[in-house]
């Protein structure tokens, strides 16, 4: 579909979008740009929440020369006020001549209806282009506008035998730079990072992005018996980056009390077999607009995720390194997930090197 002329500009609008991996949320990432005459004369994307759209950026840049011209955006222009006015009568007022969007805006508000008013102006309007590649750069946001659940990706680093540590009361250092730089980028384009308490427990992690201009996300921690200590980094660092941790009525009050004087939010469930129910943690999380969390728990976490359903994407860093041991902890504990439907699949399997490590990333397939 689509010239090679509009199949190049549309990936350009594509690497304008994801410059803003994880600062637009709970907006999608968008990218814009306009074409006369076969020259570029206006290139934009949408910074952040509050911001001006993509396609608002680009028309500036345009100015004058946006009469008569092509825009190709990723997502469709949306039709309604938000934060901001609605992108299609600005295009409309600006005399746009043509439209090509790669997909359809999911979030019921607009829908279709940013394509429709535009069509209805008269405006040329095509959609369809390299959506493939538009549903992967907002995955995040598609998922939250369909379920109003978050995307869920879980990462785990283990050994080549299949351990994440050598025991389950300390750390054990497993990938090399290049790998850890990768999971702080993860950080970095999630709006949420959540691990057990145990992990609280053995390793005492700040859960922060350590990325030069990194943004750190929401730190959540599951805690059915609220054992995380006062004094754990996640709490004592509450000021600059919150914590939100996830409890049961099982919690001691006194406890619930010092966490929430300490500046954590404490969010109290009732338990579920397993503790913390989490995919009625992961629907509070949708409710608040959290687009995308990102599990880094032990082997007991990961297996509640993948037996309560809410994983969508698997991401495994293998090291190579041997382990060994038959208590040494897995990245998915408990009595296992193969039972009579099969085990777990991961499709559009990529893997990648990650200096000595290998990177082994999949979707779950519903």
């Amino acid at each position: 579909m689509g010239t090679h002329d509009d199949t190049t500009m549309m990936q350009q609008a594509l690497r304008l979008a994801r410059r803003a991996a994880g600062r637009t949320s709970p907006n999608p990432l968008v990218g814009a740009v306009i074409v006369a005459d076969g020259m570029v004369v206006g290139r934009g994307h949408h910074a952040r929440a509050g911001t001006a759209h993509a396609e608002i950026v680009a028309l500036r840049k345009a100015g004058g020369r946006a009469r008569g011209a092509t825009l190709y955006v990723n997502l469709e222009p949306c039709a309604h006020t938000g934060r901001t006015g609605p992108c299609t009568e600005a295009l409309i007022a600006a005399g746009i001549r043509r439209v090509v969007a790669a997909m359809c805006d999911p979030d019921p508000k607009v829908n279709g209806r940013g394509l429709a008013r535009l069509s209805e102006a008269g405006i040329e309007v095509e959609v369809g282009l390299l959506e493939g590649q538009a549903r992967r750069v907002n995955e995040f946001y598609v998922k939250h506008r369909r379920t109003g659940m978050p995307f869920v990706t879980l990462k785990w680093a283990m050994s080549t035998d299949g351990k994440i540590g050598a025991d389950r009361w300390s750390a054990t250092a497993l990938t090399g730079g290049e790998a850890r730089r990768y999971a702080h980028s993860l950080r970095n384009t999630h709006d949420a990072v959540l691990v057990g308490v145990g992990t609280v427990l053995a390793d005492d992690p700040q859960l922060t992005c350590r990325l030069s201009g990194g943004r750190n996300p929401l730190r959540i921690i599951l805690d059915s018996r609220l054992r995380t200590p006062l004094t754990a980094r996640v709490v004592e660092g509450v000021t600059e980056t919150p914590t939100l941790i996830a409890t049961t009525a099982a919690a001691a009050p006194a406890q619930v009390e010092a966490m929430q004087r300490a500046g954590v939010e404490v969010l109290v469930s009732d338990q579920a077999p397993q503790g913390v129910d989490m995919r009625t943690l992961m629907e509070e999380l949708g409710r608040r607009g959290v687009l995308s969390v990102l599990i880094e728990g032990g082997g007991t976490v990961n297996a509640s995720a993948l037996a309560a359903g809410i994983v969508d994407k698997v991401i495994a860093v293998v090291a190579p390194r041997l382990i060994g041991g038959a208590l040494a902890p897995t990245p998915v504990d408990g009595p296992g997930l193969a039972g009579s439907s099969g085990a777990v699949r991961l499709s559009e399997v990529r893997v990648q090197r990650l200096g000595e490590d290998v990177l082994i990333e999949g979707k779950v397939e519903a």
